[in-house]
């Protein structure tokens, strides 16, 4: 493994790998903050997520493209709300109600049906790996709204699509950002929990 991936760099540009250094960083930085309920997990996320459609843009991986720009979107939408003050209080960690499980279930269908059509804008043919790609990328977007509203249920669609990120990465041989994503399924369980015991309180 260790082998591809010096090969992997060896004709790659000096700058992207600094590019995806960078990513690797923020991402993982932006995961630890979102289990502290830190803020900063928007403005390091951002600088992830923007950097990061280049990235899949170049590598022909739209909807990882597509969900990188939502996340950007969602970034700036989700610091408001985690900065806005309502009847003197800012947003607090809780459960999804029923209306906002609907919500996240007909968003999870809607990006699934978004993620084809941006594949079939580029004429491109979709093989297994892609319709895994636009499963997890279905599960983030959800995870990301919920993420925003501080639903502890973001953590449970981050564990699970995270834990097939892995999967899709390795096989891409794209093994730098599958150890990424390693990392970010043990803080995304390590957040669960820390949530779970703050409902607990």
């Amino acid at each position: 493994m260790f082998e591809t991936i010096i090969n992997q760099y060896q004709s790659i540009p000096n700058w992207q790998i600094g590019i995806e250094i960078i990513i690797f960083i923020f991402g993982v930085l932006s995961v630890y903050f979102a289990k502290k309920e830190n803020v900063l997990v928007y403005p390091t996320g951002i600088i992830c997520t923007i950097l990061s459609v280049y990235i899949m843009f170049h590598a022909k991986y739209y909807a990882d493209m597509s969900i990188n720009i939502y996340y950007s979107i969602m970034s700036v939408y989700g610091w408001f709300q985690w900065k806005k003050i309502t009847n003197g209080e800012v947003l607090s960690i809780s459960r999804t109600n029923l209306k906002e499980k609907i919500i996240g279930i007909i968003l999870f269908l809607i990006t699934a049906i978004i993620c084809i059509y941006i594949y079939k804008f580029f004429n491109y043919k979709l093989q297994i790996n892609n319709y895994l790609d636009i499963f997890t990328t279905s599960l983030f977007f959800t995870a990301m709204w919920y993420m925003a509203k501080k639903k502890i249920e973001n953590w449970t669609l981050w564990i699970v699509g995270n834990t097939f990120a892995v999967y899709i990465f390795f096989d891409r041989q794209l093994y730098i950002i599958a150890i990424q994503y390693i990392i970010f399924t043990i803080l995304a369980i390590s957040a669960y929990i820390e949530w779970k015991k703050y409902l607990a309180k």
